[in-house]
Order: structure tokens, then C-alpha cells, then sequence
């Protein structure tokens, strides 16, 4: 996968690029949450994790959020399944029983491959990612075998991700 992306790091590496080892699917984001909130999260992650089994996707598609011309995050798609669909569903329904608020948007599962800080890249560096964006034709099949809540540790050298409990899915 880090090859196949190659082409858009050399057209703009200023942007903040995540490294292989921090690649991830988020399937709900908690935010910044006490200490004491991770046991009670992992036993909910658990109590789902049982209900579903592993899941196969189809990684492919480079994009941007919102959009290339004002891209805040550069990603690699994850092709939509119902059974992931329905992993995430039940995750935010976990969540939202321990207080946290339901995320409305639609589910849009994906690699963030890079973050675009204000300013990081000038208009002719967007087109040109852009550009290099249509020309991966990448596909691989990830498997997705548990739920894992991750703790991330911002720093100047970028984010550093730490498990806090993780959820293997069961076998239903």
C-alpha cells in the first residue's frame, strides 16, 4: 500500500503523511476521554465485538475530505459492506448508551493515508496530487478481525497510536 501511494508523497510532502505502522479504520471517534473511561469502553467494544465476525474489505480509491482543491485529510477508500455497516452501527449504538454523542453523518470508512495543515501545499501542489490521486490504481483486501481502542499521542513528530483494549470479533 505504501508503494502504491508513493506517487502522492513525492508530489507533496509537506502534507503530514501517516506512516504504514499507524494506518487505521476508524469506526467511531471518542475524542479526548478520561483515563477511567477506557475500561468501560473496551467491555462495551467486547459485548459487540462477540455479535460479529471478521470482516473482509476492499481497500482502493484515493480521495480527499472535504475535496482536492481544499483537502484536509487525504485518504484510501474502504469499499462499503453491509457487514461492516452494521459493525459501525452497532459501535455507535454502544457509545451512545456510555453518553457519547451520535455521530449523524453517513459512514464513509477509510485509511487517512495524510493530514493537510493550513497552507502545507500551494494550488498547483493540490492539482498535482489530485492529479496523481486518478493514476493509483490500487486494490488489496484487508481483513478486519477485531475493535480496537486506540489512544493517540499527538506530538510535533506526529500522532503515535497506543491500544487500550482490544475487542476480538467473535464468531456469530
Amino acid at each position: 500500500m505504501v508503494e502504491a501511494t508513493t506517487p502522492l508523497r513525492e508530489v507533496a510532502p509537506a502534507l503530514s503523511w501517516i506512516g504504514e505502522a499507524n494506518l487505521h479504520l476508524t469506526v467511531k471517534f471518542l475524542g479526548e476521554q478520561p483515563p477511567e473511561a477506557a475500561s468501560q469502553v473496551g467491555a462495551a467494544l467486547r459485548d459487540v465485538a462477540v455479535r460479529h465476525r471478521a470482516v473482509a474489505v476492499e481497500l482502493g480509491g484515493v480521495g480527499a475530505f472535504p475535496n482536492f482543491r481544499r483537502p484536509r485529510v487525504v485518504w484510501l477508500g474502504v469499499s462499503p459492506d453491509p457487514k461492516l455497516e452494521l459493525l459501525h452501527h452497532d459501535v455507535e449504538a454502544a457509545a451512545a448508551e456510555l453518553g457519547f454523542e451520535m455521530d449523524v453523518r453517513p459512514f464513509r470508512p477509510h485509511l487517512t493515508l495524510a493530514r493537510v495543515k493550513p497552507r502545507a501545499a500551494d494550488l498547483q501542489t493540490l492539482r498535482d496530487l489530485a492529479r496523481a490521486a486518478r493514476q493509483i490504481h490500487f486494490t488489496e483486501e484487508l481483513f478486519v478481525e477485531s475493535i480496537d481502542l486506540m489512544q493517540s499521542d499527538l506530538s510535533s513528530a506526529g500522532a503515535r497510536y497506543r491500544v487500550l483494549a482490544s475487542a476480538p470479533l467473535g464468531h456469530a
